[in-house]
């Protein structure tokens, strides 16, 4: 298994995303992660094909917490392995458990969105006990059902496009036109093919039928949300071409979800938080101080 360590050269053009550097070893490989600020701790996880840059609006608006937010094996800063073939569910997921467990994190308010948000509710039903509440923004659970013919589509590209185009991906995918120098900073993680083995494994990483071995963990995830007793925000946002309209799904799932103000996030795309980063933290911060309860 060949492992590329990233060019941080590539990053030193990047002048809004001015967080410290950390890394904590999982196997033979090194995740980074963003760790800024003190109080309850804030865990946010981005999905494909971001990286940590993605929640950099949260973290002036979250001051008074600590915003962690890491960058899954073969994104952003952390270590890559060549070849889609060697990502898996299983690796994502035991790196987070590494995370959380070196880092010794409890009474966490998760943030999730996309494959931060397949990951990082399995970690919740694992863990419970670790989670004080959850934030969901645009994500599925899915347990190897019929995929639709644009998400064929978008795994067929993703195998066999000659070097997956991030860049394009997050155009396409946001509703609002997304700055050259952003663009170029989501593109910093991924100088050549060779590094974007994990952005390609991620959609075919999706369960395709019953059978896959993700559908137990993501089993799981729905069964303990069925039953989740602690708050639960929920946000999608309006003009998602991947996963919009799926808020009904974790309205249905979800008890506590249905206790809070019903939020959508106006003219924005898939990337919300890049598009409305300010809002969305504004909306979690007031979440976490007072719950939006409606009375």
């Amino acid at each position: 298994m060949q492992i590329l360590k990233p060019d941080f050269t590539r990053f030193k053009s990047i002048t809004d995303f001015p967080y410290a550097e950390n890394f904590v070893d999982f196997d033979t490989l090194k995740m980074h992660y963003i760790d800024e600020g003190k109080g309850e701790t804030i865990l946010a996880l981005h999905g494909e094909p971001t990286w940590s840059y993605l929640y950099r609006k949260f973290i002036p608006i979250l001051k008074d917490y600590r915003f962690i937010a890491p960058d899954l094996i073969g994104f952003g800063k952390s270590d890559k392995i060549v070849g889609r073939k060697n990502y898996s569910f299983d690796l994502h997921f035991r790196s987070l458990e590494n995370l959380i467990h070196k880092l010794d994190i409890n009474d966490i308010t998760l943030v999730v969105q996309d494959w931060g948000g397949i990951l990082g509710l399995c970690l919740l039903a694992k863990y419970p006990e670790r989670f004080k509440r959850v934030v969901v923004l645009n994500t599925f659970l899915p347990v190897g059902k019929k995929m639709s013919f644009f998400f064929k589509l978008w795994r067929m590209y993703a195998k066999y496009h000659p070097s997956l185009s991030i860049g394009t991906i997050i155009r396409q995918a946001s509703y609002q036109k997304i700055p050259a120098e952003v663009i170029k900073a989501y593109e910093a993680p991924f100088p050549n093919r060779k590094h974007k083995g994990g952005a390609v494994a991620f959609p075919l990483l999706v369960p395709a039928t019953p059978n896959d071995p993700a559908v137990k963990p993501i089993q799981k995830a729905r069964d303990v949300l069925s039953k989740w007793d602690k708050p639960a925000l929920v946000m999608f946002s309006d003009n998602d071409k991947v996963l919009g309209g799926l808020q009904k799904f974790f309205y249905k799932l979800i008890p506590t979800a249905n206790e809070q103000q019903k939020i959508i996030i106006k003219d924005a795309g898939h990337f919300l938080q890049e598009e409305k980063g300010e809002e969305i933290a504004t909306y979690i911060d007031q979440f976490i101080k007072d719950n939006l309860k409606i009375t």
